[in-house]
């Protein structure tokens, strides 16, 4: 099964839209051992509440890719979850390859990644070992914070057409192309939600991140196209995650 329909299967299972994205802020390396202590604890109070978990460099930094982060994948995959690497990649084919590669090695189903660097000696090698591995990539498409339009909603040319059109509409368009499993469209941007909705045509999912501490409103996105909620700090800050989580699951689900 794709991890689209690994996806799609989760979130019925769990009744729940949400991707927990377990970040959390700097912690002094000699209490590192601290960060995975906590990450397994939310993990296990929200774990009924959620879909997926995302994790990136908040984690792989301190606790180590086949270290402590195994370890909390183990535990993620052992609760009915699947995992998504944030690892936005965006090098060189080769390097992107073997990027991908020691990241399933790990036990990840899905990595995020940065479509600006192309197909050719840029993305194709990662989605070519993603297939050949069953997982799942997920483009960069409009990210959530304030400066995302200085980059994805720059003004190019299309090549094809010699048209005028927003870099995040090139990459909606892409997506479809490459065979993308799914998108980030920030929760912020409700709009391009929307936008980038009509160009997938459910030919991938839309992934959105920001909601809670940047601004973005869970309802909102949904109701404007989104498939899943990455949410973070709403949740692995608050003085209850589980309470934080069961609000966010049980206010979407009325949309």
């Amino acid at each position: 099964m794709s991890f689209k329909g690994k996806m799609q299967e989760a979130a019925k299972s769990k009744q729940s839209p949400i991707i927990l994205a377990l970040d959390f802020p700097f912690t002094a390396t000699e209490n590192r051992n601290n960060i995975l202590i906590k990450a397994q604890k939310i993990l296990k109070d929200v774990h009924p509440y959620i879909c997926a978990v995302k994790i990136n460099h908040h984690l792989t930094l301190p606790l180590g890719t086949f270290d402590g982060v195994k370890c909390l994948v183990d535990q993620i995959r052992a609760q009915g979850l699947l995992t998504i690497m944030d690892a936005k990649v965006n090098d060189i084919g080769a390097t992107n390859q073997v990027i991908a590669e020691y990241y399933y090695a790990a036990g990840f189903d899905a990595i995020i990644a940065n479509p600006f660097v192309g197909w050719e000696e840029g993305l194709k090698p990662l989605f070519a070992v993603s297939k050949h591995l069953d997982r799942g990539v997920i483009l960069l498409t409009y990210m959530s914070h304030k400066g995302a339009g200085e980059g994805y909603g720059q003004t190019i040319v299309d090549p094809f057409t010699g048209q005028h059109i927003p870099q995040y509409v090139a990459f909606a368009k892409k997506a479809v192309q490459w065979n993308a499993d799914g998108v980030v469209v920030g929760a912020t941007c409700p709009e391009k939600i929307s936008e980038i909705k009509h160009i997938l045509n459910d030919n991938a999912a839309i992934y959105s991140p920001g909601v809670g501490a940047q601004g973005g409103g869970a309802e909102t996105a949904i109701k404007a196209g989104a498939d899943y909620l990455i949410v973070g700090r709403e949740i692995t800050q608050s003085e209850n995650p589980s309470e934080a989580a069961k609000r966010l699951c049980e206010a979407v689900k009325s949309v």
